[in-house]
């Protein structure tokens, strides 16, 4: 199938488009250090809307010939292969769990680049800035709103502290005590209160988390270590 002028600029402009809004999504993401920046999702974007492209073309070249292909085929395996990239930015460092947000905006990049190929210019437009007020603008707003977060807090003592004390020290109206765990060692001398916590915190909840470490410091306890996880 031999295509027109016509049709070679159509194609250039759903191209450039494509790599443009993915890319103004990808430099948000490389702004905060993300893996996944500025050339991962435009390149992503791109990638989806040629394969759009070719899928199109192919659909009208095998139309032709009396034996036309589904050009809905290769857009599935677009969305499963994002679905692998979006899976090789997720770390999981011990409890903690990153780059989900990264994975999420690589997937709506490719539905960009899809909906750029297939000429779909304002879907495309629209897209991508829902995308960027979510990831700019809804991250200010999380701050104005308190919300649950979950952390270990372990605090060595001498064994003559009681974990009760610990813990009546720990509680606080926007801090639940999940579980305790208790280790004495007698060889040492020492107790070991592990304390799992649900913080619920408006802003900031390291500035919660210091503001307990600050209670047990001032306490009259004989402390020997104080230790602040997140899970």
């Amino acid at each position: 199938m031999s295509l027109s002028f016509a049709h070679y600029s159509d194609f250039l402009i759903r191209i450039l488009l494509a790599s443009l809004l993915g890319g103004l999504i990808g430099l948000e993401r490389d702004v905060h250090g993300r893996a996944a920046g500025l050339r991962t999702h435009l390149l992503v974007s791109l990638g989806a809307s040629v394969f759009t492209i070719l899928s199109e073309i192919i659909s009208q070249s095998t139309h032709a010939s009396g034996f036309p292909a589904d050009p809905a085929r290769i857009a599935a395996q677009v969305v499963s292969g994002i679905g692998f990239l979006g899976a090789g930015v997720i770390i999981k460092e011990g409890a903690n769990v990153r780059g989900l947000t990264t994975a999420a905006s690589l997937w709506s990049v490719a539905a960009i680049g899809m909906a750029a190929g297939s000429g779909y210019y304002e879907i495309a437009i629209v897209t991508t800035g829902i995308s960027l007020l979510s990831l700019i603008f809804l991250k200010f707003f999380e701050r104005f709103y308190a919300k649950d977060t979950y952390r270990v807090l372990s605090v060595r003592a001498s064994l003559d502290v009681d974990a009760s004390q610990i813990i009546e020290i720990v509680k606080d109206k926007r801090v639940k005590v999940l579980n305790c765990d208790i280790e004495k060692n007698y060889e040492t001398g020492t107790l070991l209160t592990k304390l799992s916590l649900r913080l619920r915190y408006r802003g900031i909840t390291d500035k919660l988390a210091h503001g307990i470490i600050k209670s047990l410091e001032d306490s009259s306890f004989s402390l020997e270590e104080i230790k602040w996880e997140h899970i």
